[in-house]
């Protein structure tokens, strides 16, 4: 069989190479580069933390068992750090986070209360502000390097057979007996199938094709798809795991470094005019992070980079094919990083073997049909970890 995947995002690179190990011809198309899209600007937290359908947490908890399965699988230096995460709250927040807790509990879910003392040896050098009230762990959460971890799946798909092209997509013709793909140098290529995976250009190019596929596309200021990410720049930092502080996240980057993000702060900023090194956006991450390091220091060096989320109209992921005979299988969430292993294999395995996959029966491109745009809305603004 002959697949086209458009996208070389981490949905893409991952079913990609899962259709390459089943022996199927496999050309990967990407406009700009692998990873360079949403891959580059995610968080990058590997959890089942706060997904509230049943479905879509039982697709994240695969999603997190799918990643340790990966990493005993594939070459190339590690990328996948199955570090827990911890969550801190202020009096504010205390009684959410206890409620929290005893919810991700009664599901199974590995969650409980430590002490400030057992936060510390977990974190590692972060130091807990006084108005930290309660604090849990949740041992089964992890982190990715979002760049490291697209490069060694592009590296398994192509030594698998994979090819991969540079080249932007402009047109998705279906007929009966395949599926054609033309380029913006009018190259055309063809095929059995294509695999729909461009993150947040999934809606337009879906629309070339006839599909449409509900998905949020403001990306002015305000808008849920913005997203700030900063990368500092401490190589002494021994940080051990995702941390959840009050107006401030703050996961490894590798090599001493740290990537922080503060959800408050998403409301300000503007892609159209990216916030700069020296403004006061920097600023305030830069004396939020300093804020929870042992030893005062200098304000760090930050390198910012803004970044639009890939989110579907209702929240949750997409994935399957568009209408009952098309030849256009649609894949594109907001969560992507943690599900990125779990729906590779799941959509290769459908692809190659036509056999519906029951982890993925929620989440078909057709539960839109019929249903009014607004019904199938939903809102994204997040200002807070509790609100993801």
């Amino acid at each position: 069989m002959k697949v086209i995947v458009i996208g070389a995002g981490v949905l893409g690179v991952s079913v990609a190479r899962q259709l390459a190990l089943a022996g199927e011809d496999v050309l990967l198309l990407d406009q700009r580069g692998a990873g360079t899209g949403t891959s580059a600007t995610t968080f990058a937290w590997t959890n089942s933390y706060r997904r509230l359908d049943p479905d879509y947490h039982r697709l994240g908890l695969a999603g997190m068992e799918e990643h340790a399965r990966l990493a005993r699988q594939l070459p190339g230096a590690a990328a996948y750090f199955p570090s827990g995460a911890l969550q801190w709250a202020d009096a504010a927040n205390e009684q959410w986070l206890a409620d929290n807790v005893a919810r991700l509990r009664s599901l199974g879910y590995p969650a409980h209360r430590v002490t400030s003392g057992e936060a510390t040896r977990i974190a590692g050098d972060l130091r807990i502000p006084a108005t930290i009230t309660s604090l849990a762990h949740f041992p089964g959460e992890g982190y990715v390097l979002p760049d490291l971890f697209v490069r060694n799946l592009l590296a398994d798909a192509e030594r698998h057979g994979a090819a991969y092209v540079i080249g932007e997509v402009v047109e998705i013709e279906e007929t009966p007996d395949r599926v054609s793909v033309t380029l913006a140098d009018g190259t055309v290529r063809t095929g059995d199938r294509v695999v729909l995976a461009a993150g947040r250009w999934t809606r337009q190019l879906a629309a070339r094709a006839g599909i449409d596929v509900p998905m949020v596309t403001d990306s002015r200021r305000g808008s849920p798809t913005v997203g700030l990410l900063g990368y500092v720049g401490l190589p002494v930092l021994d940080l051990r795991c995702v941390v959840h502080s009050p107006g401030l996240n703050v996961r490894p980057a590798g090599g001493g470094r740290a990537v922080v993000q503060a959800l408050d702060l998403n409301a300000e900023v503007d892609p159209a005019d990216p916030p700069s090194a020296g403004g006061d956006i920097a600023s305030t991450l830069a004396r939020r992070f300093s804020a929870l390091l042992p030893e005062p220091v200098p304000a760090p060096d930050i390198d910012l980079r803004v970044g639009l989320r890939s989110l579907p109209a209702d929240g949750h992921t997409i994935a399957g094919y568009a209408a009952g005979h098309s030849r256009v299988y649609c894949l594109v969430s907001h969560s992507g990083v943690t599900l990125a292993p779990i729906l590779g294999r799941l959509a290769a395995t459908e692809i190659t073997t036509g056999q519906e996959q029951a982890l993925l029966g929620a989440f078909r491109p057709t539960r839109f049909t019929g249903v009014r745009r607004s019904g199938a809305e939903v809102d994204h603004g997040a200002t807070k970890l509790g609100e993801q």
